[in-house]
C-alpha cells in the first residue's frame, strides 16, 4: 500500500460516495485529509467522513482529517476552501476532483438550460476553479527534483461513452477528459500530474436505479464482469494514481468499469 504520510489531500464532494471513500482511503495511507461539503445539508455527512478517515489513519501517521465548505461552482468559495484547508491542515498537495451532480431529462431536446448550466458547474467549471487553485498552490513552491503536486479528477465511463437522457452529465465529463489532458501536458515538465479516474457503475448515493431490483439487476447485467463497483475499490485507484507508485503517469484515465467501455453488448457474437 503505498504511503502518503506528510502530503495534505483535498476531495471534493467528500461527504459521501467515492468522495467519502477517497477521503477515507487517502487517510489510511497517511495522509491529512481536508473533506469538501459543499452547504450545511451536508455538513453531517461530511463529519461522518471525517469520522472515519480518523479511525482509518495510522498511529503516528501526524495527519488531521478536517472538513471545508464550500461550493466548487463558485470562484469565490472555491478560493475560501483552499485557503481553510491551508489553515488547518496546510497546503495542498493532492487535489481530487470528485464533486459532481447529474439529472435526467425527458430527452435531450426538453433539457433546460438551468439543469445543463448547473451540471456543467459543478462538475467542469468547479474541476477547473479547483485545479486552478491547486496549481497556483503548487507552482508557488520552489521547483526541485521531486514532484510538486498532483490533481485526480474523478470522471466517468461517459467521457466516452455517450448517455442519452443525460446530455448535460455526458457533455461535462467529455470536457473533464480534455482538461486532464490539457493541464497534464502543460505542467508536466513543472513537477505536476494530471490524471483522471473514470468509474462504471458504482454503488453510492448519485445512482437512484440502486432503489429499484430491477434496474440494479439490468444495470448489473450489462457490466461483463457482472458486479456493480463498491466506492472503495474506486477509492484504491485514486490513491494509486496519488501516489509516487505513478510518479511516471500524467495525461491518462484509468478506466475501472468492470469491462463496461468494452463494448459490452458484444460480448456475446449477436453479429453472426
Amino acid at each position: 500500500m503505498s504511503d502518503l504520510s506528510g502530503r495534505t489531500a483535498l476531495v471534493t464532494g467528500a461527504s459521501s460516495g467515492i468522495g467519502r471513500a477517497a477521503a477515507v482511503e487517502l487517510a489510511r495511507r497517511g495522509a491529512a485529509v481536508a473533506i469538501n461539503f459543499p452547504d450545511e445539508s451536508q455538513r453531517a455527512h461530511a463529519r461522518e467522513t471525517q469520522r472515519l478517515a480518523e479511525a482509518a489513519r495510522p498511529s503516528g501517521s501526524g495527519g488531521a482529517a478536517v472538513i471545508v465548505r464550500g461550493d466548487v461552482s463558485v470562484e469565490a468559495e472555491v478560493e475560501a476552501l483552499f485557503e481553510s484547508a491551508r489553515q488547518q491542515v496546510g497546503t495542498v498537495d493532492v487535489l481530487v476532483n470528485n464533486a459532481g451532480v447529474q439529472v435526467q431529462e425527458p430527452a435531450s431536446h426538453e433539457t433546460t438550460a438551468e439543469h445543463f448550466d448547473h451540471v456543467l458547474a459543478v462538475n467542469l467549471r468547479g474541476a477547473f476553479l479547483c485545479a486552478r487553485s491547486a496549481l497556483r498552490g503548487f507552482l508557488a513552491r520552489e521547483p526541485g527534483g521531486g514532484p510538486r503536486g498532483v490533481i485526480v479528477n474523478v470522471s466517468s465511463v461517459h467521457q466516452q461513452i455517450p448517455r442519452p437522457l443525460y446530455l448535460s452529465y455526458a457533455v461535462s465529463k467529455y470536457g473533464l477528459h480534455g482538461l486532464t489532458q490539457t493541464l497534464a501536458l502543460e505542467y508536466a515538465d513543472r513537477g505536476v500530474r494530471v490524471n483522471a479516474i473514470a468509474p462504471g457503475a458504482t454503488a453510492t448515493p448519485i445512482q437512484s436505479w440502486l432503489d429499484d431490483p430491477e434496474a440494479t439487476r439490468a444495470v448489473r447485467d450489462h457490466i461483463p464482469m457482472g458486479r456493480i463497483a463498491e466506492p472503495d475499490e474506486i477509492a484504491r485507484m485514486i490513491a494509486f494514481l496519488a501516489s509516487d507508485d505513478a510518479a511516471y503517469v500524467t495525461g491518462q484515465t484509468l478506466f475501472a468499469d468492470g469491462g463496461l467501455t468494452l463494448y459490452a453488448d458484444f460480448q456475446q457474437p449477436w453479429s453472426g
